[in-house]
C-alpha cells in the first residue's frame, strides 16, 4: 500500500525562506498556494499516518497561517491526548521539532498535578520519567514558580517538580535529508514513543474537572 506521506519537498524550504522577516501582504498572497501545497499539506499527511498507528492520535489539528508572520514561517500542529495534554509538532527552516505538553491548565488541574507529584508512588514515577527524557535530550520546561507552593515542605524531595504549573518536554528532531523522505514519519513515531510515558502519566493524574 502506498504511503500518503513522502516527506516535505525540498521546495518547502525555499517557500519558508521567502516568508522570513516581515513579509508584506502581497508576498504572503504570492506564496500562499505554494505554502499550502508544499508545507501545510505534508503536515496533514504526516499526522494522518501517525493517527493510523494508534487511535489515541486521531484528534489532531494542523494550523492555518493567521495574520502574524510567525504562523507563516512555522507550520504547527497538535495531537490531543487529554484535556490540555498534547503532542506538538513544528516544521520550519530549523527543521522539525516535537514536544509533549500539559499547559494552559483548567482550574483545579494544578492542584491535581501537585498532589500526584507529592504522592510517593506517582511522584517517583514522574521523576523517573522526566529524568529519562532529559537523558534522551529533551528540554524540560513550563510555567515554574520561583518558590515551592504553599502547603508543601520546602525540603520535599520533588520540590522542583512541585513548582511547575505546566510541564513541557521538547527537543528538535533535526533538519537533515530525512525530512524530505518518509523517514520523517518514523522519526516522529520514535519521539512520540519517548513522550508516551509522560503523557500517559499526565492523562491519568490531571483529569477533567467539569
Amino acid at each position: 500500500m502506498r504511503r500518503q506521506f513522502t516527506g516535505w519537498p525540498e521546495q518547502a524550504m525555499d517557500v519558508l525562506w521567502q516568508l522570513q522577516g516581515e513579509p508584506t501582504h502581497a508576498t504572503r498572497e504570492h506564496y500562499r498556494a505554494d505554502r499550502e501545497h508544499l508545507v501545510r499539506q505534508p503536515m496533514i499527511a504526516l499526522l494522518n499516518e501517525v493517527a493510523d498507528t494508534d487511535p489515541r492520535y486521531e484528534d489532531f489539528s494542523v494550523w492555518h497561517y493567521r495574520t502574524n508572520s510567525w504562523w507563516w514561517q512555522n507550520q504547527s500542529a497538535v495531537i490531543r491526548l487529554g484535556r490540555k495534554i498534547e503532542i506538538g509538532l513544528r516544521f520550519s527552516l530549523d527543521g522539525l521539532r516535537i514536544q509533549g505538553a500539559w499547559w494552559y491548565p483548567d482550574p483545579g488541574h494544578v492542584d491535581m498535578f501537585r498532589k500526584a507529584v507529592a504522592s510517593e508512588g506517582s511522584g517517583r514515577e514522574l521523576s523517573a520519567i522526566v529524568e529519562d527524557l532529559r537523558k534522551k535530550g529533551y528540554d524540560i520546561s513550563g510555567d515554574v514558580m520561583k518558590r515551592p507552593p504553599r502547603g508543601y515542605p520546602t525540603d520535599h524531595p520533588r520540590t522542583e517538580m512541585l513548582r511547575h504549573r505546566s510541564l513541557i518536554a521538547a527537543r528538535p528532531l533535526g533538519c537533515e535529508e530525512w525530512l524530505h523522505t518518509p523517514e520523517a514519519l518514523d522519526r516522529v513515531l520514535s519521539a512520540a514513543a519517548d513522550l508516551d510515558d509522560l503523557l500517559t502519566w499526565l492523562v491519568r493524574h490531571v483529569k477533567r474537572t467539569a
